[in-house]
Parts: C-alpha cells; structure tokens; sequence
C-alpha cells in the first residue's frame, strides 16, 4: 500500500470506517437478493416448458428458454369460460386506469387550488372530511358504492369502476396537491386577480404549469393503485369487464386440467408490468416530487 492509498484510507476516516461500509453493503446487498429472489424465481420459471418444471428444482435456471408460457398467459390461457387469455383483460384495466387516474388528478387539483387560495368559510373543515376518506378501509364502501352504482345504471362496468376509484382516488389527490400550493406564493394569485384573471384562468394558466412535481407523484400514485386493485375489481365487475387483476386471480386458482406453473407466473409478470415499467422509467421524478413538496406537512 502506497502513501497515497493511506493517506485517502485516513481522510476517508480510517480503516474501521472502511470495515463499516464494506460490512454495511454486504448486508443491503443480502437484503437486496432476498427481495429479489421471488421475482427471478417467477421469470425462471416463466421460460421454462412444464417438463422441466417438474424435473428441475424451484430455483434452476431454464435450460431451454421458451416463450410458450407467455404465448398462452397473453391470449390463450382460460379465464372462467373464456379462453382468450389476459389480453382483453389488460385493455380492460387501461380503459380503466387512464381516465380515473386522468379525472382524480385534475379534480384533487382543482380541489387543492380552491382550498389554498380561494379561501372560504369552513375551507379547513371541509379539507379534513375530504382527509378523512383516506382513512376509510375499502370493504366499508362495498355495500352503498354498489347501491349507488345500481342505481345509476353502471354496476358491472368498467365505467362504474372509473367512477369509483376517482371517488376514491379524490382524499389523496386533493392530500398531494393542497400540502403542494400550500408553498406557492399567494402574491402570484392577487396578482392576476388585479389583471382581471378567472378563477379557472389562474388555475390552468399559472398555478397547473407550476404543478408538475406534484402532477407527476400523484399520477404515479394513482396508477399504481388503481392498475393493482383487486378488492373494486372483483366487487364491481363481472365477466368480461373484469381488471388484469381479477382475470389474474381466476388464471392462477383454476382447479381443472393440469396446473400450469410456468402459464401462471408468466401471467403474472404480465399483469405486473405496467406498474414496473412506470417505476423504472418515473422513478427518479417520483422522487424529485417528493422532494418538492409534493406530499410536504
């Protein structure tokens, strides 16, 4: 070891410190393959034929990798008495997911920007009934959300299910945004007000383009809660109007013919992979909007 080599050991603060980082990242490197384990098991499995399934171990790399798993997952495996596999499904779930997640963003930020800086009598007491349908467990909105959807003609549809997840979706995005315009300057607004602007010009005109971190967190949020809900789908829903996630369910618990593992993770990998790629390719602004303020007090 040379002067120079010492000498960044002891400005780095000594050779303990280095001990304590090499042991720190043995341990989140083990916690890593822990967590991950599960999701190599399930796309090793996925490419793999039945035959080698049965004759292999649960942690085996595919010896002949084959995409006949996936083939069937997407548009043949059986779900109930249909046997078009998952695709219609995923359809279902994006004709869902846009516009619920498209309708509570826009509406919990126009509920954010009344609620900062229009302020009105009784403003603070209607932000916390709002707060406090964040708290309420789904199962204790079943029964009057299925009566409500009867009554207006849309139990079992996919546009009753947009209905429900923007009802729901609206405690958490009004949350995101008015914590957000809590730090914009009320001046901007008094401002355009004495230059005669409307309420709804301020509002798409100076107060939405400033929103972009809080926009990009919510709409993260929402799409990840609302592509992965199981208990709306599945209580809202029949046949062919069913989410990914129901069609998932149905997939992997069918108790006929032979069980298909390989069919089944390849399913789900399919069903999980629009949140994944919305992750990896918004990560890192998910987390500058945190650390704007999007979901700031």
């Amino acid at each position: 070891m040379n002067r120079r080599q010492i000498d960044g050991i002891v400005r780095r603060g000594g050779p303990w410190q280095a001990v304590q980082r090499g042991v720190l990242f043995a341990v989140l490197a083990l916690f890593c393959a822990y967590y991950l384990v599960p999701l190599v098991v399930m796309i090793s499995t996925s490419f793999k034929s039945l035959d080698e399934i049965r004759l292999g171990t649960l942690t085996s790399l595919p010896q002949a990798v084959t995409f006949e798993a996936w083939a069937k997952a997407w548009g043949s495996a059986c779900v109930g008495v249909r046997c078009d596999g998952l695709q219609p499904y995923v359809w279902n779930s994006v004709m869902m997911v846009v516009p619920a997640v498209a309708l509570s963003t826009f509406l919990g930020a126009l509920n954010g920007y009344a609620l900062t800086k229009w302020r009105f009598r009784g403003a603070d007491v209607i932000f916390a009934l709002i707060l406090f349908g964040a708290f309420i467990p789904f199962q204790v909105i079943l029964l009057p959300m299925a009566r409500t959807l009867g009554v207006l003609g849309l139990a079992g549809t996919i546009p009753g299910l947009i209905m429900v997840h923007t009802i729901y979706g609206l405690a958490f995005t009004t949350l995101f945004f008015r914590n957000f315009f809590i730090g914009v300057s009320d001046g901007i607004v008094r401002a355009a007000q004495v230059d005669g602007a409307s309420f709804f010009g301020i509002f798409f005109r100076i107060i939405l383009p400033m929103s972009l971190p809080a926009i990009v967190v919510t709409l993260i949020w929402q799409f990840t809660q609302i592509w992965n809900d199981f208990l709306f789908g599945v209580a809202f829903t029949v046949g062919e109007s069913n989410p990914v996630t129901v069609a998932l369910n149905n997939v992997v618990n069918t108790s006929t013919g032979v069980k298909e593992y390989n069919v089944d993770m390849a399913a789900a990998i399919i069903a999980a992979l629009p949140t994944l790629a919305v992750y990896v390719l918004a990560g890192s602004y998910f987390v500058r909007g945190l650390s704007a303020g999007a979901v700031k007090g």
